[in-house]
């Protein structure tokens, strides 16, 4: 049996496209990653038409969708299975992330809890060895 979210919002971007740096693409050592541009003279930073968008609070997202992931969970990262019990009354909103450092023998501990606990766990197969029988 899987868990559902509880509610399911529609997932709606204001903007899909990145915010590049100003001048990015002319020059190599200019990364796209973006800054705010200073300059007194700069186009962009004034605004003109025909130039990059700046990012604005305007761009956010929802409060009911931002931190949605496309399955109608938020994130939670586990690091043993002691966190996982935070979750067990939120299991209906909230998914749990195993960490990147946690040990096999922990994930396994952990699947094992969430399934008791009916929690979904987004990367239960991670790092995960079928045993082999001989």
């Amino acid at each position: 049996m899987t868990v559902r979210p509880l509610v399911k919002h529609t997932l709606v971007k204001k903007r899909t496209k990145k915010f590049i740096r100003h001048q990015s693409d002319r020059y190599v050592k200019v990364k796209s990653n973006w800054r705010k541009p200073k300059g007194i003279d700069n186009r962009v930073r004034r605004r003109f038409k025909g130039m990059y968008l700046m990012p604005k609070i305007g761009y956010g997202s929802a409060t009911k969708t931002r931190h949605v992931c496309p399955d109608g969970f938020k994130k939670f990262v586990v690091h043993n299975v002691k966190e996982l019990e935070v979750l067990m009354m939120q299991n209906r909103t909230f998914s749990g992330e195993i960490a990147h450092a946690t040990s096999a023998r922990t994930r396994k501990a952990i699947v094992e809890r969430a399934q008791q606990l009916n929690i979904k766990i987004t990367n239960a197969n991670a790092r995960l060895r079928s045993e082999a029988t001989d």
